[in-house]
């Protein structure tokens, strides 16, 4: 038998991640032994930045430009209490870290974690850079998925811990690696790893929703899928 992996090249703060979210989810719910989350820390570390006002218009209207074509939702409430807020950061690494952790925890939590916190950047508005905003959004996931969190805690956890920046780095070193190995120059992308075999799937079959994009899976792969799903 075929081992089929769906590896999801991504930045947390990335808005065509974000129009990619719908994809994912189906990802998620129809392949979820499948599915791996790659961290590339697009905009974490050197690429992190001060959110300037310039640079909160830059994004805003390319934000526009992905509603436009995929119909997500960017609201003012994230316009005004993210891009023009002051002393905002735009920086992905408390994300990465808190998909790390819980990733640790039940692998199957992952997507539906970086969706809730999307979801709260781009439709709340909440600063999704800041810990204690993670940490309370990672905290109610677990809860309701049956497991014990406080949010006081986890927010320590992801400011502070050590091992989990180690780990997180790691995973984002990995998935520079592979976007290296590939020639893939940006994000979102998916991959399907079949053995030793991958094959690339173009990014723009990403932002049609999950149906089309699993009709599409399973016409290139349907036999390798069907044995898996």
């Amino acid at each position: 038998m075929s081992t089929i992996r769906l590896q999801y090249l991504f930045d947390p703060l990335c808005g065509w991640c974000y129009a990619s979210a719908p994809a994912l989810a189906g990802l998620s719910a129809t392949f979820p032994s499948l599915l791996e989350l790659h961290p590339s820390g697009l905009f974490s570390g050197a690429g992190a930045r001060a959110l300037t006002s310039e640079f909160g218009d830059y994004a805003w209207s390319n934000d526009q430009r992905i509603a436009a074509m995929t119909g997500q939702v960017f609201s003012e409430a994230y316009r005004k209490n993210v891009l023009q807020a002051s002393g905002v950061r735009f920086d992905s690494e408390i994300i990465s870290r808190a998909l790390t952790a819980i990733a640790a925890i039940d692998s199957r939590l992952e997507a539906g974690l970086l969706h809730r916190l999307q979801s709260a950047r781009y439709v709340g508005g909440k600063d999704t850079a800041d810990a204690g905003v993670v940490a309370r959004t990672m905290a109610a996931c677990l809860q309701e998925h049956g497991h014990h969190a406080d949010a006081t805690e986890l927010a320590l956890q992801l400011a502070a811990d050590a091992g989990l920046a180690q780990r997180t780095a790691a995973r984002i070193e990995a998935a520079q690696g592979l976007m290296a190995q590939l020639g893939v120059r940006g994000v979102p992308q998916l991959i399907v790893r079949i053995n030793d075999a991958v094959v690339p799937i173009s990014s723009s079959a990403l932002y049609h929703g999950p149906d089309l994009l699993i009709a599409e899976l399973r016409r290139l792969f349907g036999k390798g899928l069907a044995e898996v799903a």
